[in-house]
């Protein structure tokens, strides 16, 4: 590195810090989440994040924005800082290099980006069947991501130095400063063919030139794997040249679409184009389409977006809390989870502690890149949770944490000897063991992973609430239900609507459990049948996002709604032999299909006096036709 380069350098890294502290402190003085203070200075949520993390530096106009917005809030500037503007305001003060800045890109709305996801997907539909289109596109969308990050973490170092080369020097000598390096065959620039790189030559002095573009992305994401390890089996998980009997899996002109389809300019992924939860989003609709045209077993590992957040907010994370889940799939919960900390407290300067496991190696992987996308420190970890549980204590035993959610697979079998021969003794002591479904052999694991203090909530079929209630025989599942119900575990169960999730037509219920319920919830559980909210959709049903939020807090609040929530005792659920099912309380109407009882009386009075008007007008009409039959 330059002598220029670095004194450059450590006066970049030295204002950095004083702007993450400048930010934070501003945010408090005023009041301000990060999100409402990125509307002021005109930027995304994920900017004012990074900044405030020390990850980058606010570019110049945005320095005069934020430094504006303090001196009129009356906020006495840092140090460096304060240093820094006064030699700005001196007459003498030799004039940087300005660069003319890009013009941020708008954030696109969601159906243009899901439009352009589908687009790829089919573009290489007659390649692959459904299940195998994300094996392709979704490492390439996150390749993109990447990218796009590493164009806008220059084009910051450009603004700061004043020079490309200066910015890229600084970069190519310290990796640190970048969120990811991506070296020059890998940027998308270069993959697009919208810039030109020479490739070197080999020990043979022939080109190393890619014979086409899926050699060419094979390459590129190796290319970045090398110089970032963690992303080892995240990105690199396919092998774009794949041959099969001499033909390539996917033909070079398909892929060559998908790359087109991935640069419109339109769709740009970098830090100022999208919000934090967007990528996120587009991620999951994708899971979605593969699903409904793949069976319920690619279902198995998405939870729709309004589900996740009505979760966070009943969990009501708390800065530095444990979360866990143990059937993590693409991550979706504990993502949830961590921006719904973020907005309750904006503040906190200590993020959520994320821990996840997940059985197949492709969900394992989305999880990773939801996670590195959302710019969040989560450690996962592969195995069968039933049998491996992964996060344990040193002395072998299951760790506990404050807050465990999870969506696994519903009804699924489990072999009798998991239960009987348990190590972990998480059956035996928690109700006795079960047999055949394993929805209540979850929850036991569930309330495992808990600490003393511990709150989850799990969803389940709905048939997890109610099997064995009103039999004569004995029952397994509903001993389990019993034994939760007497120790006080069960803060509530949630009815979902019919045919929200994308791998099944039922119902579902989420399971809200408590190790420590407050005094006034002692010896209750709610019970909430959300089903009449749900709003009709093709081809799903969904949840509206204003209802989430309204949802949650109700039953936080615990407290009777008419036709919507019921409290009842511990006594009364022993009474329905535990039973504890929203709809056998409150019974399960739907504002989408329900009809007003006396606009129906009104109607049929009506058409029953209609019909009696009709009935004499056509005893008139027939009275010469009878006449005459009769000869008279």
């Amino acid at each position: 590195m330059t002598q220029l380069c670095y004194i450059c350098y450590i006066a970049f890294m030295t204002n950095t810090k004083a702007y993450a502290t400048l930010l934070r402190d501003l945010r408090a003085h005023l009041g301000l989440t990060q999100t409402q203070l990125a509307e002021r200075l005109g930027v995304s949520f994920a900017t004012v994040n990074r900044w405030e993390g020390g990850g980058s530096k606010p570019q110049r106009a945005q320095q005069e924005a934020i430094l504006a917005l303090a001196r009129e809030s009356g906020l006495p500037l840092p140090t460096a800082l304060a240093a820094e503007n006064s030699l700005e305001e001196s007459p003498s003060r030799i004039t940087p290099v300005r660069r003319a800045r890009r013009r941020a890109a708008a954030v696109p709305d969601t159906k243009p980006m899901e439009q352009m996801l589908w687009d790829a997907a089919c573009s290489i539909r007659g390649e692959k069947d459904a299940p195998k289109f994300k094996d392709y596109l979704l490492p390439l969308l996150f390749l993109k991501r990447l990218s796009d990050v590493f164009d806008d973490e220059i084009a910051r170092l450009t603004e700061e130095y004043g020079s490309r080369a200066v910015a890229m020097e600084i970069a190519e000598a310290d990796h640190s400063l970048l969120r990811f390096y991506i070296p020059p065959d890998s940027r998308w620039a270069v993959i697009s063919g919208r810039e030109t790189y020479e490739w070197p030559q080999n020990a043979d002095g022939k080109s190393t030139t890619p014979k086409d573009i899926g050699e060419h992305l094979t390459r590129a994401v190796r290319a970045v794997v090398r110089h970032n390890p963690t992303l080892s089996g995240v990105i690199d998980v396919v092998d774009f040249a794949a041959e099969r009997n001499g033909e390539r899996d996917i033909n070079p002109s398909k892929l060559k679409d998908v790359v087109e389809n991935y640069s419109d300019s339109r769709y740009r992924l970098g830090l100022a184009d999208v919000q934090p939860d967007f990528l996120g989003r587009a991620y999951e609709y994708l899971l979605r389409k593969f699903a409904e045209g793949s069976g319920q077993s690619a279902g198995e590992f998405f939870t729709p977006t309004e589900v996740g957040y009505l979760i966070a907010y009943i969990m009501r994370p708390r800065p530095g809390e444990s979360c866990h889940d143990y059937a993590c799939g693409s991550g979706g919960l504990l993502i949830k989870l961590q921006l719904v900390a973020r907005e309750l407290d904006p503040t906190a300067k200590v993020p959520l502690r994320l821990t996840g496991q997940e059985l197949q190696a492709e969900s394992y992987a989305v999880a990773q890149m939801n996670a590195i996308i959302h710019d969040m420190d989560v450690e996962f970890a592969r195995g069968d949770t039933m049998i491996n549980p992964k996060f344990r204590k040193d002395d072998g035993s299951i760790r506990q944490n404050d807050i465990v959610v999870a969506n696994p697979m519903w009804n699924q079998p489990i072999a009798d000897d998991i239960y009987k021969n348990d190590p972990f003794d998480r059956f035996h002591t928690a109700g006795g063991t079960t047999t055949g479904k394993a929805d209540w052999g979850w929850l036991q694991h569930t309330l495992a992973c808990m600490n003393d203090t511990g709150r989850a909530a799990v969803v389940l079929d709905t048939g997890a609430v109610t099997r064995g209630s009103g039999s004569k025989n004995e029952d397994k599942e509903r001993n389990i239900r019993k034994w939760f119900v007497e120790q006080d575990y069960i803060e509530g169960v949630i009815l979902l609507p019919e045919n929200l999730f994308y791998n099944t037509t039922a119902a579902g219920v989420i399971v809200v459990l408590n190790k420590h319920k407050p005094e006034s919830r002692k010896g209750k559980i709610i019970l909430f049948n959300a089903s009449k909210k749900a709003k009709k959709g093709k081809p799903k049903n969904y949840l509206p996002q204003d209802e989430i939020k309204v949802m949650a807090a109700a039953f936080t609040k615990g407290e009777p709604v008419d036709s919507e929530i019921v409290v009842i005792s511990k006594e009364q659920a022993a009474e329905s032999d535990y039973n504890l099912s929203p709809s056998r309380w409150i019974g399960q109407t739907n504002d989408i299909d329900s009809i007003n009882l006396v606009e129906l009386v009104s109607e049929l009075k009506r058409l029953a006096n209609a019909s009696h008007a009709l009935d004499a007008r056509l005893s008139v009409l027939l009275e010469p036709i009878i006449a005459l039959e009769k000869g008279v």
